[in-house]
């Protein structure tokens, strides 16, 4: 399972990086970015939550 971020889209509200911030973080440049190439099996369900729990939409999480 991968996970991406349209950066341009990002309004950098920080729920992505406080839901799951083994895959998400907050870049130095504004928005939130991946960290992971894969996500781990162990917080799949809390990366769907950070999608689903987007404001803006733009986590895609497959």
């Amino acid at each position: 399972m991968k996970a991406e971020v349209d950066r341009e889209g990002c309004i950098e509200c920080g729920l992505c990086a406080s839901t799951c911030p083994e895959v998400f973080r907050m870049g130095d440049d504004g928005p939130a970015e991946v960290i992971v190439d894969e996500v781990p099996d162990s917080v799949e369900e809390s990366a769907i939550e950070a999608q689903d729990g987007c404001p803006v939409a733009v986590i895609k999480v497959e």
